[in-house]
């Protein structure tokens, strides 16, 4: 008897040690259009930009800095790629290198 319950409890601690180790699966990777985003969202930022509106849905993302009205849009295209452009108006005088601060913080980001 005595063997029989200390077989079953070796059993029983067996089986939820094995249960103990079972990993939950890795989440799926994002898309090439939500890295895309995600940088680009990102990149703005670091660039100074106070983001105005950002709709991942349309990629559209819309802010200011200095005078200067930023858009930038995020596109998927037909072959699975993905557009990614900065356009900037109004007094771009106030910070000529903006566009090139956003592509360098977009390309980081990308880690490129």
């Amino acid at each position: 008897m005595r063997l029989a319950l200390r077989t079953w409890i070796a059993m029983l601690a067996a089986l939820c040690l094995a249960a103990a180790c079972v990993s939950n699966p890795a989440p799926p990777a994002p898309s090439k259009y939500e890295r895309a985003w995600n940088a680009a969202l990102g990149g703005v930022q670091d660039a100074g930009v106070t983001i105005m509106h950002a709709e991942p849905n349309s990629g559209l993302i819309r802010g200011t800095k200095n005078g200067i009205d930023v858009t930038v849009t995020v596109t998927r295209l037909p072959d699975g790629a993905v557009k990614v452009q900065f356009d900037s108006q109004g007094e771009t005088k106030n910070d000529p290198q903006l566009p090139d601060r956003f592509a360098q913080a977009y390309e980081r980001r990308m880690g490129r």
